[in-house]
């Protein structure tokens, strides 16, 4: 690997994409640390900081949600905006055939997706700041504009950067940023545990544990992320005047993680909501004991969440009925099956099967965290379930990313 790095940086075009990305995440970490005026730190964090979708958020932020600068509410509203375009692609037709318009399509739904990140930037950023109104040093109408149009004007700018990053670097730019905030909060988390350690307030044993489990754990990921089941597929031969088209064989991938990373965040946030509106209503504060993060009742609510959101977006992002129509378009047949509605159910059994797969690992590894930080009583690092995946998921893609530069130059990849 470090061998393929050095040859990326040997091709002028390809370095300079390494360093462009390099040189705006810079940008974002140095955001990260600028402060919305008018609020007190101390003072949200103490009150805050510490539960409720306020730490799920500041996960993607890389702290900056916590230290409430202007990179606070980092790409949530982007992410927001992409999957509800998402969702509406599916159920509105005139959506679906415009998505279908290839880069002209495209360009109209991106353009959708910013406007609906700044409207869904100022209703968040004016949620946030009434939510955190105990830590807003004057409450006015001013200053409370200036503390949301700094933090949409923030996340705008992220988006921006990510779109940038996407055309001319290395990558998906959104999920580098979100690759980045994750990561950032590693350094802090290990020299708090090596206080901990020195203090005898850690067992180094427990530590040696933590590393095993989270060690096997991105092993497991990294194996059910690149897993699939592939269906044969033979497409027949067509005599067109002189020349014969088709007769070749192809296969359909069918990933066992076909959903991704959606499903787990779905559930995060869904039981992150109540317990943020347990802090503001005294006689739901039994929520908080139901739903803290070592109980069992919310490590099975959490696994049966995202086992039914798996299912949920696997459905409405992969459509058997589509595939079996397209197939049949074009002469191509699953051997054995007829074309049309044979192949669809077979599809939608075969997808049925593995999707179960897929969604309990998923719950695994978003409960996983939980378990292990119960048994090890290491909570100094933060090892959720929804920053493993996405960190396994865009270092895999990036590195693909790098490898596909370097193959067309005749290098040698990552994988020799």
């Amino acid at each position: 690997m470090l061998g393929a790095l050095a040859s990326a940086f040997r091709v002028a075009d390809l370095r300079k994409k390494i360093l462009y990305t390099a040189l705006l995440i810079a940008v974002f970490r140095i955001g990260s640390f600028i402060p919305v005026p008018g609020v007190n730190v101390a003072r949200l964090i103490e009150t805050y900081g510490e539960t409720g979708i306020f730490q799920f958020l500041d996960l993607f932020s890389g702290g900056a949600l916590r230290r409430f600068t202007v990179f606070a509410m980092g790409v949530n509203p982007y992410i927001t905006a992409s999957i509800i375009l998402q969702l509406l692609t599916i159920v509105i037709p005139s959506l679906e055939e415009l998505s279908k318009e290839g880069v002209e399509g495209r360009r109209k739904i991106a353009q959708w997706t910013r406007y609906g990140t700044v409207v869904l930037g100022v209703i968040q950023a004016l949620g946030i700041t009434m939510g955190i109104r105990g830590a807003v040093e004057d409450p006015g109408v001013l200053p409370v504009f200036l503390i949301v149009t700094t933090l949409t004007a923030g996340t705008a700018f992220l988006m921006w950067l990510g779109e940038k990053i996407s055309e001319h670097g290395i990558g998906n730019g959104i999920s580098l940023i979100i690759f980045t905030g994750i990561i950032a909060r590693l350094p802090a988390g290990v020299h708090t545990t090596a206080i901990s350690i020195g203090r005898g307030g850690v067992s180094p044993l427990n530590v040696v544990l933590f590393l095993v489990l989270g060690v096997a754990s991105i092993v497991g990921v990294i194996w059910i992320t690149l897993g699939s089941r592939r269906i044969p597929v033979q497409y027949a031969k067509r005599v067109v005047g002189r020349r014969v088209y088709g007769g070749q064989t192809t296969h359909i991938p069918l990933r066992v993680n076909q959903a991704g990373v959606i499903p787990v965040i779905f559930a995060s946030s869904l039981l992150a909501f109540p317990l943020t509106i347990a802090q503001f209503v005294p006689r739901l504060r039994f929520l908080m004991d139901w739903l803290r993060g070592d109980s069992i009742s919310y490590m099975l609510i959490y696994a049966v969440l995202v086992v039914a959101f798996t299912y949920f977006y696997t459905a409405i992002t992969f459509n058997v009925t589509e595939v079996a129509n397209n197939m049949k378009k074009y002469g191509g047949f699953i051997p054995g099956l007829r074309p049309g509605r044979p192949t669809a159910e077979y599809l939608d059994r075969v997808l049925t099967r593995i999707t179960l797969v897929g969604g309990l690992f998923l719950a695994a590894v978003a409960v996983l965290p939980n378990i292990m930080t119960s048994i090890t009583r290491l909570s100094t690092i933060y090892f959720g379930g929804t920053a493993l995946l996405i960190v396994v998921g865009v270092a895999l893609d990036t590195m693909k990313q790098i490898e596909a530069n370097l193959l067309m130059r005749q290098y040698e990849g990552f994988m020799k």
